[in-house]
């Protein structure tokens, strides 16, 4: 039985989900109504606060970064390369923090002491570390980009959307029940790490997808992995912050400033809705698009 004093601190954190994202809404309605003035200018700041949030929904749910679905909107709405880097980015410092710390709470709440969770935060500290030296490898220009944004993207959304079709086999044809990290786990990591960090620096997206296909091959829990990925593509994209909100700053604001709030809206949802939704149909879905849009 639990006691009455953790019964309050359940009820308290149950309200406190519940009234943070209405907060939010209302909060977006304030700066909407102060800096948008005209009926058009309104019209767009709802949709990209929709882009904000459907980007960080599938983002959250799935492991893949909210580039995914960022990168070919700002494409279509004839963004730079700068501009679409720098603008998904910020973003997802949005999103994926927020949804770092609703998977981080998940854990700490309910999971510390699962024998499948044990090599969370371990997974956490090795892939992010190497993630962070893999994308200012790329900043620091000693290894650039192979080819342009739109060309590795396209190549890149191919590979992830048949990816993630394997995934939904694997996870059905898996126990999922690896609780311990070999030696071969510890050595890929570093690998799956520098290289999804290389290829986040050219894309805003790589590291999360590469860390939860891996994570899934290897027969670990599921839902680990992909709270796993999402905590680090948090740290990478903070990482990358210096570089695309000081350094070479090309950040499209009047997208960001909306479609940032709507990703903490998606990436405090997104936890949520993976207890009520089932996460293969979300991931159908994200696969089928992503594929679509790279070979479009």
């Amino acid at each position: 039985m639990l006691s009455k004093q953790t019964r309050e601190v359940n009820q308290s954190n149950s309200i406190a989900k519940r009234i943070t994202p209405i907060f939010l809404v209302f909060a977006w309605l304030i700066l909407a109504s102060i800096t948008e003035h005209t009926p058009v200018q309104f019209i767009y700041s709802i949709l990209y606060s929709s882009l904000g949030i459907i980007g960080a929904i599938f983002a959250n749910l799935s492991g893949a970064g909210g580039g995914v679905v960022f990168i070919p909107v700002f494409n279509y709405l004839g963004f730079t390369d700068g501009q679409s880097l720098s603008t998904s980015f910020t973003i997802q410092c949005f999103g994926m923090t927020a949804g770092a710390i609703v998977w981080s709470r998940f854990y700490y709440q309910n999971f510390r002491a699962d024998n499948n969770w044990q090599v969370f935060l371990p997974i956490i500290l090795l892939t992010a570390l190497m993630s962070v030296l893999g994308l200012w490898t790329a900043y620091s220009g000693v290894v650039n980009a192979p080819s342009s944004l739109s060309n590795i993207f396209s190549v890149f959304s191919v590979l992830l959307g048949l990816a993630l079709l394997l995934q939904l086999f694997l996870v059905k044809q898996s126990d999922n029940n690896r609780a311990q990290l070999s030696v071969l786990d510890y050595t890929l990591l570093v690998f799956v790490g520098y290289f999804g960090g290389l290829i986040t620096a050219w894309l805003s997206v790589g590291v999360g997808e590469l860390l939860v296909f891996f994570l899934i091959i290897r027969g670990f829990h599921i839902t680990m992995a992909i709270a796993a990925a999402v905590v680090v593509t948090a740290i990478t994209v903070w990482s990358a912050s210096i570089e695309h909100l000081w350094l070479n700053s090309q950040t499209v604001w009047q997208v960001a400033m909306f479609a940032g709030p709507g990703a903490i809206v998606g990436g405090m949802l997104a936890q949520t809705l993976a207890a009520k939704i089932s996460t293969a149909r979300l991931k159908l879905l994200l696969a089928l698009w992503i594929l679509f849009m790279g070979l479009a």
